[in-house]
């Protein structure tokens, strides 16, 4: 496991020193770790070389790539020719008057679950939340916090979220079928969290002058988001998104030409190279260490005293939120820990549905309280707060936390916490 070691040390390290956690590349990190994890491996070169490259290039790890790829396409084509604005300002003319607090964190709960991304949200809604407080005179870093909450109800539930993708490819498991147990376990605490949203925010009042807002720019997500939850394979729902963005963006003006289309295309496909490498160097490194045994040792670590799947559902849990507090991400979290928890699942018959779920739920609850995570300081940054004044009022990263755990303890959902032999279950 002294690949894995090295490149968490690495990164923490470098990071601590510079003082920001996004100033050292994370491909670097994994570069670094990659040759080292070469270098121990025993055998000819070209054999370790081989090794690396067969867990970089596995199918799993392709078809990975090629969803990045045109999940890249559809969000950039739909971000440049105006769904996300039109989006927002569609869910800011429902909010009803004296429930601005309660409708910000529900605006955010489904535009991050349309677009799949929680940084994108809390760019689009943090300075309309600052805005808000600045005419009312509510508590800026409350109503920020209301965002960046409800920005990983989709990063965790999102068809299109790179979490989703990566911890469903890891696990061997459907996206609708994970977002079936995710929704489960997270809903619930998302009601809860409206709810007292509601109570809180009484008294603050909806921003004027909302743009009019253009239905048919909104379309591309709703059908992404329908035609994902009606179990149509994610590229097909992709595929199908990137086509109705363009062809809505030329009938709108959003596009002047085709060639504007494909240029947005091309621009979100290149947004994606850094997840796409890091996910390629992720699987060389980890297949290296599945090669000289590091996996098994892990798994042995780590359910030599586990008894049941509690026990086993607690230790993924557990070891992907160290990974996440230590390398600030939760995308590169599940990446570099999903073998190794698809493994364990194996061995004590989990529900690869339910693990998928556990590995993204709680690497978003560790990412949405961490002060030096992307998103806490993206928000910060545009409301012009410190990162440590929203920590208070986030709680939504918490309920789930705490939504997840119980889910392991009670065996919630019963239906996805039964044994799994031969790909189907039976109730435990």
């Amino acid at each position: 496991m002294s690949p894995l070691a090295v490149f968490i040390t690495l990164y923490l390290v470098t990071s601590i020193i510079a003082g920001d956690f996004y100033r050292v590349p994370i491909t670097v990190g994994f570069l670094t770790a990659s040759v080292y994890a070469i270098t121990i491996t025993r055998g000819s070169l070209r054999r370790r070389i081989t090794v690396f490259s067969r867990g970089a290039g596995s199918s799993q790890m392709m078809l990975m790539i090629w969803i990045f790829v045109l999940a890249g396409a559809f969000a950039n084509s739909a971000k440049v020719m105006g769904s996300i604005d039109a989006t927002v300002n569609l869910t800011l003319s429902l909010l009803p008057a004296e429930m601005m607090l309660a409708g910000l964190f529900l605006a955010a709960c489904f535009i991050s679950l349309s677009i799949g991304t929680s940084v994108g949200t809390i760019v689009a809604l943090t300075p309309i939340a600052a805005g808000v407080a600045l005419q009312t005179g509510a508590s800026t870093a409350m109503l920020v916090a209301a965002v960046v909450g409800g920005s990983f109800f989709g990063d965790n539930l999102s068809f299109i979220s790179d979490t989703t993708i990566i911890a469903t490819q890891t696990q061997g498991c459907k996206l609708s079928d994970k977002f079936r147990v995710n929704s489960f376990i997270v809903v619930p605490a998302a009601i809860v969290v409206l709810i007292l949203y509601v109570f809180m925010g009484q008294g603050i009042t909806s921003p004027a002058n909302i743009p009019e807002v253009e239905f048919s720019k909104v379309l591309p997500y709703l059908v992404v988001l329908v035609t994902a939850i009606f179990g149509l394979h994610v590229m097909v729902v992709l595929t199908l998104g990137i086509i109705l963005a363009g062809i809505i963006g030329l009938l709108t003006g959003g596009f002047s030409d085709v060639f504007v289309w494909m240029q947005a295309m091309g621009d979100g496909i290149k947004g994606m190279g850094e997840l796409i490498v890091i996910t390629m160097l992720a699987g060389g490194l980890l297949e290296v260490i599945k090669h000289n045994g590091g996996i098994d040792f892990i798994i042995e670590r780590l359910t030599r005293h586990i008894s049941g799947k509690r026990g086993a559902e607690l230790s993924i849990a557990a070891l992907v939120s160290i990974v996440n507090l230590c390398t600030a991400n939760n995308t590169v979290s599940i990446i570099t820990v999903g073998g190794i928890a698809r493994q364990i699942g194996r061995k004590y018959q989990l529900d690869p549905r339910k693990c998928a779920s556990l590995l993204d739920t709680f690497s978003c609850t560790v990412q949405g309280l961490i002060p030096y995570g992307a998103q806490m300081l993206m928000a910060a940054g545009l409301a012009a707060i410190n990162p440590i004044e929203i920590l208070p009022s986030l709680y939504y990263p918490v309920a789930i936390g705490v939504a997840a755990l119980l889910a392991i303890m009670l065996r919630y959902p019963r239906r996805y916490s039964a044994i799994v032999i031969n790909d189907k279950t039976s109730q435990q």
